[in-house]
């Protein structure tokens, strides 16, 4: 026999045990993850995170991942010379930049995540929004940034048979429009649209904040749990703003259509998918349709 048991070990079983009523819940349930910030750039985190989703499928549950890949993109661009430019947070998006975005996107980043979760254990499949008509494209706003679109529909039927064989889906946010143009879109549209679609269970934001703060400089000021109209008069007051905004306001429209609950996780703490989903507390913010819900795990 090996070494006594540790108080390592015990913890380690101790959490499993707490973990056992969630993935008895979840089994079968749908969860649209969105992946980016540092969780995509440090290697440390970008395993935790492929190890999360590894094992949220191997114990049921049928994650969806979409991504962005900002970073990535502007290296890109100063390597040919062009200058990335930005208005009211989304990336100006023309010709040749629309050829950069969808080069990195479907062609680098989409393949890196694909193979790292190969080595971690977990099967997975590579889109984006073009394929199977996932998802169609629109202009976003009046067209001044150029090829920047917003979603006009959602078909999620070609993830169905992927679900159902147990692979993950990895989704790059470029899709076209009904003529065939591509379209650079925001990763946490397509993540919540998606969501909505699918009718998931849980829509998870990583980010690299702890979450929606009553006093952004506090990280202690933390919203844990919020409701949807709560989440929305934090809106209004001007509490939530900068690159908050779209991220609240993807949550509130998931929600709006039917997802059960969107969570903004700090994807800077190893593991967070994890802690989010299968314990009592969670680390990050809840959003929920109503105060029925009172766990993150619920």
């Amino acid at each position: 026999m090996s070494d006594a048991i540790t108080s390592n070990d015990t913890l380690r079983v101790s959490v499993l045990s707490e973990a056992l009523p969630y993935i008895q819940r979840f089994a079968g349930r749908r969860m649209v993850v969105k992946y980016g910030g540092a969780a995509m750039v440090q290697a440390d985190l970008r395993e935790a995170v492929f190890r999360d989703l590894v094992l949220l499928r191997s114990v049921g549950v049928q994650p969806i991942v979409v991504h962005g890949g900002g970073p990535e993109i502007n290296q890109w661009l100063e390597k040919l010379a062009i200058t990335p430019q930005f208005q009211d947070g989304l990336r100006v998006t023309d010709a040749a930049t629309m050829d950069v975005v969808e080069m990195v996107l479907v062609g680098r980043v989409n393949k890196q995540i694909v193979n790292g979760l190969h080595q971690v254990g977990g099967q997975a499949v590579g889109l984006c929004g073009s394929d199977g008509q996932l998802v169609i494209a629109r202009p976003y706003g009046d067209g001044s940034r150029g090829l920047v679109g917003d979603v006009a529909a959602v078909n999620p039927a070609v993830l169905t048979p992927l679900l159902d064989a147990g692979y993950i889906p990895v989704i790059s946010s470029v899709a076209a429009d009904p003529s065939g143009q591509a379209h650079n879109i925001n990763a946490d549209t397509v993540a919540g649209e998606l969501a909505a679609a699918l009718q998931a269970e849980k829509l998870i934001l990583l980010t690299d904040t702890p979450g929606i703060l009553q006093d952004r400089d506090d990280p202690g000021s933390l919203h844990r749990q919020l409701s949807l109209a709560a989440a929305r008069q934090l809106m209004s007051s001007g509490v939530v703003q900068g690159g908050m905004t779209p991220k609240t306001e993807c949550c509130i429209r998931a929600l709006a259509q039917g997802v059960a609950a969107a969570h903004i996780v700090d994807g800077r703490v190893p593991h967070a998918l994890l802690l989010e989903v299968f314990t009592n507390a969670g680390i990050g913010t809840m959003v929920v349709g109503s105060q029925r819900h009172l766990q993150p795990g619920d």
